[in-house]
């Protein structure tokens, strides 16, 4: 018995899978002890350094940088979906005119660096046509045209995926291309294609680091500001350890609404069946246009 991308393991199998497995996490659990060691021992657990985070004031401006952090995380989520959604659609368009021109927008900024899109723009734009991007929409701008580019490949895998069975089906019962879309072949790759999206999401959440280098006032750019500042002690790998959690329960959060979306469309009484091996077929190539795409700067 096979499945689609590898051989089902034997029982000989599981157990060195379960060896590596264990001594992996004890490899992982070593060095993570000695880097704690290491940060005891050079007095980066003393009180002096940690007292900054006892400041009202510092803790007005954390919790400043996170709104910052998650509006344009949102604003970008939001554009980077309905911009895929748009840009699959031409590109799985019958019409040429429609499907040239989406093929070459989403390829064109999936190869730009997500860095670069940012700069050109914040700082090309106000030059050559005269418009004032604000840092906050030259960065959700830029977090948009990337994301929103993979996302675009994802969408059309997710749905080339699906066996053509389907969609014949549904046009021989007299359904139009959209109800087709729509009714049938949609729900089916949403299904099989929500982890990606939701890991594309995350990646969506840690790029918006990026703008601290516009100057956009979020975590990473007060996280500067505040190890930066000599009366407080000059705490960097303090504040880094502090914004480190607070982004990695962030995308904790949102593994967490993930889960939470697959085990409600797995007890939908209207999801229909299907089939196992199809689905994995399915994840499979939906994680490989991903792959294509890449993780952003900070993402990858």
């Amino acid at each position: 018995m096979t499945s689609v991308l590898y051989d089902v393991p034997g029982p000989r199998a599981k157990v060195r899978n379960g060896l590596i497995g264990v001594v992996g996490t004890v490899v992982v659990l070593g060095i993570l002890a000695f880097v704690i060691y290491r940060l005891a021992a050079t007095g980066q657990f003393e009180p002096r350094l940690w007292e900054w985070l006892q400041f009202k004031a510092i803790q007005v401006v954390l919790v400043e940088a996170l709104l910052n952090t998650l509006s344009a995380f949102a604003a970008a989520a939001v554009l980077s979906l309905a911009f895929g959604a748009i840009f699959a659609a031409g590109r799985m368009s019958e019409h040429a005119w429609l499907r040239g021109p989406s093929a070459a927008i989403v390829e064109f900024f999936r190869a730009v660096p997500l860095l670069i899109l940012i700069f050109i723009l914040y700082f090309g734009v106000s030059q050559t046509l005269g418009l004032n991007l604000s840092t906050y929409w030259s960065l959700v701008l830029g977090l948009m045209l990337y994301n929103g580019s993979v996302l675009a490949e994802v969408f059309r895998a997710g749905v080339r995926a699906l066996p053509r069975g389907q969609s014949e089906a549904a046009y021989a019962l007299g359904m139009r291309k959209t109800q087709v879309m729509t009714n049938v072949l949609l729900p089916q790759s949403l299904r099989a294609m929500l982890p990606t999206i939701i890991s594309q999401l995350v990646v969506v959440l840690k790029d918006t680091a990026l703008g601290f280098i516009i100057l956009y006032p979020e975590l990473l750019y007060q996280a500067r500001f505040l190890g930066s500042q000599g009366q407080l002690g000059a705490p960097i790998l303090q504040v880094a350890m502090v914004i480190a959690v607070i982004y990695i329960l962030l995308c904790l959060l949102l593994s967490g609404l993930a889960q939470l979306l697959e085990r409600r469309t797995r007890r939908s009484p209207r999801r229909g069946d299907i089939d196992p091996k199809e689905k994995a077929r399915a994840e499979g190539e939906v994680s490989a246009a991903q792959a294509q795409g890449g993780g952003g700067a900070i993402g990858a």
